[in-house]
């Protein structure tokens, strides 16, 4: 899949929910709209997303998150 800016969503983290394998990372991408991205555990950990951070995320069939980089 081509990477463009119609694709990626960026956005804050207001909620994490670890799971025994997965994760729910909640973010607000504004407008009063929530995204809700299920990573795995090593993801999470790969990620090192806390609430607050900024997270870009990728909009396909599967979705992806990243963290913004500087």
């Amino acid at each position: 899949m081509r990477l463009r800016p119609g694709n990626i969503i960026k956005g804050n983290v207001v909620e994490i929910k670890k799971g025994m394998m997965m994760t729910k990372i909640k973010v607000d991408i504004g407008g009063n709209e929530i995204v809700t991205v299920m990573v795995t555990a090593a993801a999470l950990k790969e990620l090192d997303a806390k609430v607050g951070d900024e997270l870009e995320v990728l909009k396909a069939p599967g979705v992806m998150a990243a963290s913004s980089l500087p």
